[in-house]
């Protein structure tokens, strides 16, 4: 009877350190995959934020400028998704039939 009490104790020790094991790998994992994102939405974002702009990125006054249209491009998405976001939250979203057979 000992043996078979030992016998789970030890399986339930194994198997809670493969699932913390487990746990910290998907928290790398994930760290991974953001970070893969982010470098590919960058990447995207300026090759189409740069596109038509005629910016010279050897010189100091061209980085200069390059980061000041990213950024600034980057700061109206912030500026336009908090528009959306406010004008969502101010409509009217009941059901129009719902609403007339309540009154």
């Amino acid at each position: 009877m000992a043996i078979g009490v030992t016998f789970i104790v030890i399986m339930a020790l194994i198997v809670s350190i493969w699932v913390l094991v487990e746990i910290q790998r998907l928290k790398h994992k994930l760290f991974a995959v953001f970070l893969i994102g982010l470098i590919l939405f960058s990447y995207i974002s300026a090759a189409l934020v740069f596109k038509e702009q005629d910016i010279d990125f050897k010189t100091i006054p061209g980085l200069t400028k390059a980061t000041k249209v990213y950024f600034s491009w980057l700061g109206s998405i912030f500026i336009n998704m908090k528009s959306i976001t406010i004008n969502a939250i101010k409509m009217d979203w009941v059901d129009g039939e719902n609403r007339t057979s309540e009154r």
